[in-house]
């Protein structure tokens, strides 16, 4: 399937950044953690909200189950059937899912909740659409928590500090504990998992966060160029780290 012509340039640069992050070995251990805490049963039926690309509907279908990928973000959507034909994918967000009550045996949201102002609103969703004994798995950085190694701590933090505060709810991986007990989940489990990136080609994750810090008034332009600058000296150099805690959230319905 081709790309829509007004294919957005954004979702594009996000696409790039997240493929990056992905085919990192911790990124991939950490979803294989998250599809073991489905606990799957062979032919059930597993929603993956907030799919984006689909790379987890794919490999969740390849461990026997029927995945459903649901994104509100119909760009996204495209790249997705068009990376994984075979897979159904559907547009919607996590507050309206296009599934009747306790017809889903999982239901995994990884980087969604981030988004959300109202997270409640998407549990109690997932709980109507789960079936009895059915398994939650909330995957999500913590942007608060974000680990960048630079000669200016102060301007890091604030750095890191103003990105966060562009989100949604930007500390939602360590709410998910209290928010799927408050949603009527049971035996909620909670680990965190960091993962490390010191690859270059992990630079425009620096960059996004200096962008959107300078866009939103938190840092001058100056003072975003100079910290892009010494990042990238670091990644050409070698010695360029950012550490991100993961929160893996998961509960019974």
């Amino acid at each position: 399937m081709a790309r829509p012509r007004s294919f957005d340039r954004d979702t594009e640069g996000m696409l790039a950044l997240l493929d990056t992050a992905d085919q990192m070995p911790s990124a991939s251990l950490l979803r294989a953690r998250s599809y073991e805490l489905l606990s799957l049963v062979p032919g059930s039926s597993v929603v993956d909200v907030g799919c984006g690309a689909g790379r987890a509907v794919a490999e969740l279908a390849e461990r026997g189950v029927h995945a459903v990928g649901v994104d509100p973000d119909p760009w996204m959507l495209a790249a997705a059937r068009e990376r994984w034909p075979a897979a159904e994918f559907w547009e919607a967000g996590a507050e309206d899912l296009p599934f009747a009550d306790g017809s889903v045996r999982g239901y995994r949201a990884d980087k969604v909740f981030q988004f959300l102002r109202e997270p409640w609103r998407a549990v109690a969703e997932a709980r109507r659409v789960l079936c009895p004994g059915g398994r939650i798995v909330l995957v999500g950085q913590d942007w608060d928590a974000i680990m960048v190694d630079s000669d200016d701590a102060a301007l890091t933090r604030t750095i890191v500090h103003a990105r966060a505060d562009l989100l949604g709810t930007p500390r939602a991986g360590r709410q998910y504990r209290n928010l799927l007990l408050d949603g009527g989940f049971n035996d909620v489990t909670v680990e965190v998992h960091t993962s490390v990136f010191t690859d270059p080609a992990m630079l425009p994750l620096a960059t996004m966060l200096a962008e959107r810090a300078c866009t939103s008034g938190a840092v001058g332009r100056g003072q975003a160029d100079e910290w892009v600058a010494e990042q990238r000296r670091r990644a050409e150099a070698g010695r360029f780290l950012i550490a991100i805690p993961f929160f893996v959230a998961a509960a019974s319905a």
